[in-house]
């Protein structure tokens, strides 16, 4: 905490109580070594405990939280599951449960969602795949655990040029339609309304987001 981290990733979170204990220990320290108050951040492994499943929807309430993943390994220990995928390599289905929750919790309360990590780091193409259902679903990105599946991850998390072209030119398309007085219409073959407006401009922004972390990294 001398040199204080961006945020600290947090495992094994039973309840808010937890969360909100390690928030007063950062403020302790970020007072001790003059940082500014909430300054260091927290990404939680919310579903590592079954009493983290139950008690996911509370922990965006601290305001350090600006992440939730989810983990299946830990809680496939703590709940007594044999395995947590089945012999096709999908998830069983407390462990879906547990994915789609913490994707609806994380963007209810305004945080990303992360996809937990893929732990056969052999298998590539099993991590391209699971990064895009993740993707498709609406995580923002994956934790990762070995640096062969960063590349990966980068692409599938990242919007294509085909998928930034088409946003762009459906927002040209919803503003033209609204100077017609209209919000519904037809996009390439398809009857389009507000959530697709909603989408596109979301992937605009990740795209810009992208775009922006490259420029400040770029030597």
């Amino acid at each position: 905490m001398r040199h204080a981290p961006d945020a600290y990733l947090v495992p094994k979170i039973r309840s808010l109580a937890d969360i909100e204990r390690i928030d007063r220990e950062l403020a302790n320290l970020e007072r001790e070594y003059g940082h500014v108050a909430g300054t260091v951040k927290l990404i939680l492994v919310s579903t590592e405990t079954p009493q983290g499943v139950l008690n996911l929807p509370t922990f965006t309430q601290c305001a350090r939280v600006v992440a939730l993943s989810w983990g299946a390994e830990d809680l496939s220990a703590a709940i007594g599951a044999r395995r947590n995928r089945d012999e096709r390599g999908d998830y069983l289905d407390v462990f879906k449960f547990c994915r789609i929750k913490t994707l609806l919790c994380a963007t209810a309360g305004g945080v990303q969602p992360l996809d937990t990590v893929y732990v056969d780091i052999k298998n590539l193409e099993g991590l391209r795949r699971d990064c895009q259902d993740g993707a498709w679903m609406g995580y923002t990105g994956k934790i990762t655990i070995h640096p062969d599946q960063v590349p990966i991850v980068n692409k599938a998390f990242t919007p294509s040029a085909d998928e930034l072209a088409e946003a762009q030119e459906l927002v040209a398309a919803f503003d033209q339609a609204q100077r017609e007085g209209r919000m519904a219409f037809s996009f390439r073959g398809h009857m389009v309304d507000v959530p697709h407006l909603n989408r596109a401009q979301t992937i605009i922004a990740r795209g810009e987001a992208v775009q922006g972390r490259e420029k400040r990294t770029s030597p």
